[in-house]
């Protein structure tokens, strides 16, 4: 490590020699620190008090009294946490300092921080370079429930394709409670140095929340009471819940099962039964569809660098399908309301042709996922022989 030497003489801190020393420290390579000579009274004392004022550390242990008086100590300069600037090389750290903490990046950290602990702080485990320009877009796509949805407008259909779309929002609300739900329980855990992921992590809980916003005021425009809610779903969605590794709760969430979901909203909008139904799908879908761009993203980037990634992400889809076996899968109301909406009337034609609308989605949500699984890395069979072990549920 490069050091840099500055002989105070009899210099005192009273007289000016801390002006010596920082312009040392300016000369110094980045934490390289420098090396303070001097024989002015209690040089080691005032260098110290300077030192913890300014952020530097005095190391204490390399003061030596020298004949006559002298002091000689290292003194290192405070560290700077990479670069604001995430384009700029090496502005983002392969793992943050704990004792970073809070700082921004790009700030000068005092040294004598006492470290914060955030389990998320190896950057192969979080980041994508993608983070910034996905946080940008997502920051740009933000809509207000209050004027992007004319809740004013005409509901004409029959009461019993009104239910199905109470059942479907019912279904809806409690899927996005675990989509906010998941990215939430890791956002704290990101070591702030991440700041993209943890803003990227802040927005998808927001979309989360308006999703379940307008799911439930469309469901309650014409009801007062909401419909039914399983126990099979609900264990499904536990599984995601309970995930304690973040790139499988994400892979399992975004990768799959939002991806899925993305499926299903394109649905609804395309056999909505009422301009308001189509107007929250299809804006609830774009903002899904950047989770799942997140997603893969993240994963992409965190496979190239461990190749036990792949094992590790089949394993857990072979875990939650073991885990998920004897329970029902899809609620039945759910899907009697998807095959109804599909219909538009109870005629034996109509029923038949939203039958096989339904039995289409849940295709299109298969090679969907194959798709996804294939752009991770996953060979042609291993996506096909895992996207079929994805829960029925969806999600």
């Amino acid at each position: 490590m490069n050091q840099h030497t500055v002989d105070l003489g009899n210099l005192g801190f009273d007289q000016g020699a801390h002006l010596l020393i920082k312009r040392a420290l300016k000369r110094s390579p980045e934490c390289g620190g420098v090396h303070v000579k001097g024989c002015a009274d209690h040089l080691w004392v005032h260098l110290g008090a300077w030192c913890r004022r300014h952020g530097h550390r005095f190391d204490k242990a390399t003061c030596t009294v020298i004949k006559g008086g002298e002091i000689n100590s290292r003194l290192i300069g405070a560290q700077r946490a990479g670069s604001a600037n995430a384009h700029t090389a090496g502005a983002v750290a392969d793992h943050p300092s704990a004792t970073w903490g809070l700082a921004a990046r790009g700030a000068v950290v005092e040294a004598g921080m006492p470290p914060f602990h955030f389990s998320l702080d190896d950057k192969d485990s979080v980041w994508t370079d993608d983070a910034a320009q996905l946080y940008k877009k997502a920051a740009a796509a933000q809509w207000d429930p209050e004027t992007a949805i004319d809740w004013n407008a005409p509901i004409n259909h029959p009461e019993e394709v009104e239910d199905a779309i109470v059942q479907v929002m019912t279904y809806l609300i409690e899927n996005e409670t675990v989509a906010l739900l998941v990215p939430a329980q890791f956002l704290a855990k990101v070591h702030p140095h991440f700041r993209e992921i943890m803003q990227l992590l802040a927005i998808q809980t927001a979309d989360e929340a308006r999703h379940i916003e307008v799911f439930t005021r469309r469901a309650t425009l014409n009801r007062t009471q909401l419909g039914l809610s399983t126990v099979g779903g609900q264990t499904s969605l536990r599984t995601l819940l309970e995930e304690p590794d973040y790139a499988l709760a994400m892979f399992l969430l975004s990768v799959l099962g939002e991806g899925s979901f993305l499926s299903l909203l394109w649905f609804l909008s395309e056999h909505a039964p009422d301009p308001i139904t189509r107007q929250v799908a299809s804006l609830s879908a774009q903002d899904e569809a950047r989770h799942v761009a997140f997603g893969l993203a993240h994963l992409a980037r965190h496979a190239q660098r461990d190749p036990g990634l792949h094992e590790r992400l089949a394993r857990a889809i072979h875990d939650r399908f073991d885990a998920l076996s004897q329970t029902a899968g899809l609620n039945e109301e759910v899907f009697d309301a998807l095959v109804l909406l599909a219909a538009g009337s109870w005629a034996h034609d109509d029923i038949a042709s939203g039958w096989q609308a339904v039995s289409e989605l849940k295709e299109k949500m298969y090679t969907g996922r194959v798709i996804r699984l294939e752009r991770l890395g996953f060979s042609s069979d291993e996506a096909q022989h895992l996207s079929g072990l994805h829960t029925r549920n969806f999600m």
